[in-house]
């Protein structure tokens, strides 16, 4: 990828668009540009075409989606699978009818199925079922990966994918009904905390940032404590057992058992491997090596077009090879805000997937690891949040 090539970053307001902006200004390009439209216009085949032919950008990272958590990922199943599949079809597709020299795109660890063998190799793709909570989501990526195969393989294009592990950092979703479960556990910390601490202040600035269903923080106590009820964050009732050295009576429940494992990685450390392999890997070297032309036998069609067919799971892993569980989570989030009430689990509630910890031995191999440990990451966004 070169500096001066015009480089199109497809949902550049994003957690990870706008992380992969900040990568390639830092690293001294320039010539950048993005979607003049308002969220989910990429849907719309003839306005990405004008895009493209007026633009004519040379290299494409493709990190424009809907994304979201357990929650919204089960609630608007329909909208998950559709708006994915139509944002990435428009965008690889008018990247190979315009010559695009090189696109990245973008899924997620979800493609892989639920019960995978641990960690996760490139090669478990499609080779179980689905979890079924975000499987409109898994399946639109799915779908993104083979799209960009089999585009290389007939079109000779030079597009790859990658699959980034669980992500978190700056411009993160602190919806409370649609985020993932990093952001929502800083957020219901700190909100437990202003609670516990009588910070209405705090709660009221909060709110107003971000509104929870339509009420911000200009609405009566009884109207904030509601919405904080309904997720979870409630002042007890009952406190006679609580110990002397309990401040105030708040607790936060938690979906799930919290014996799931995730990993995690920094969005910035996700842009800095996206640009590394950009600059340094093509699709051509992630094809499996295949027998020569002289040890395959005479059959000479047949053959080719199987030799063909067996190029796939070129996609890349990228994560940091090490996860805990999301009540290990809780407790350090809980340690770096500050919360000192109580946690409880609803065990009711989905776990979704036990774990998914990503093989990353291939990107290592390349030549890139993360560079931002969990707990050094989590302080640096927690610090910006509580601004």
């Amino acid at each position: 990828m070169e500096k001066p090539g015009k480089i199109y970053i497809a949902g550049h307001k994003g957690m990870v668009g706008s992380a992969i902006v900040r990568n390639l200004t830092d690293k001294g390009y320039t010539n950048l540009v993005y979607s003049p439209f308002p969220p989910f216009d990429l849907t719309n085949q003839a306005i990405v075409g004008e895009f493209f032919e007026k633009e004519k950008p040379e290299y494409v990272f493709l990190a424009a989606a809907k994304v979201g958590g357990i929650l919204s990922n089960h609630t608007y199943r329909a909208q998950f699978l559709y708006e994915n599949l139509m944002i990435q079809n428009n965008i690889i597709h008018q990247s190979y009818l315009h010559g695009v020299k090189k696109l990245l795109f973008l899924g997620s660890s979800c493609i892989y199925p639920g019960n995978c063998p641990q960690p996760i190799k490139e090669e478990y793709l499609l080779t179980g079922e689905l979890e079924y909570t975000n499987e409109p989501y898994a399946v639109a990526k799915i779908a993104g990966i083979k799209m960009c195969e089999s585009y290389n393989i007939q079109y000779g294009t030079n597009f790859i994918s990658v699959m980034p592990t669980n992500l978190y950092g700056p411009n993160d979703n602190y919806n409370l009904e649609t985020s993932h479960v990093l952001p929502a556990l800083i957020r219901k910390m700190h909100l437990g905390k202003c609670l516990e601490n009588n910070d209405w202040e705090g709660i009221r600035k909060d709110f107003n940032k971000y509104p929870v269903e339509g009420v911000n923080g200009s609405a009566t106590e009884n109207e904030i404590v509601e919405k904080l009820n309904k997720y979870g964050i409630q002042i007890l009732k009952d406190t006679s057992h609580l110990t002397p050295h309990t401040s105030h009576p708040v607790t936060i429940t938690l979906w799930g058992t919290g014996n799931p494992y995730r990993e995690f990685l920094y969005v910035d450390d996700l842009a800095d491997a996206c640009v590394f392999l950009m600059k340094n890997v093509d699709f051509i070297d992630l094809k499996a090596p295949h027998p020569a032309p002289s040890a395959l036998s005479p059959m000479t069609s047949a053959i080719n077009h199987q030799h063909l067919a067996d190029i796939k799971n070129t996609h890349i892993n990228i994560g940091t090879g090490r996860d805990l569980t999301i009540k290990e989570l809780a407790n350090l989030i809980r340690e770096i805000v500050g919360f000192s009430g109580q946690m409880t689990w609803d065990a009711s509630k989905p776990d979704g997937t036990y774990r998914k910890l990503l093989d990353v031995s291939k990107i290592n191999k390349l030549g890139w690891r993360e560079k931002v440990s969990l707990k050094e990451g989590i302080k640096m966004i927690y610090s910006k949040y509580s601004e």
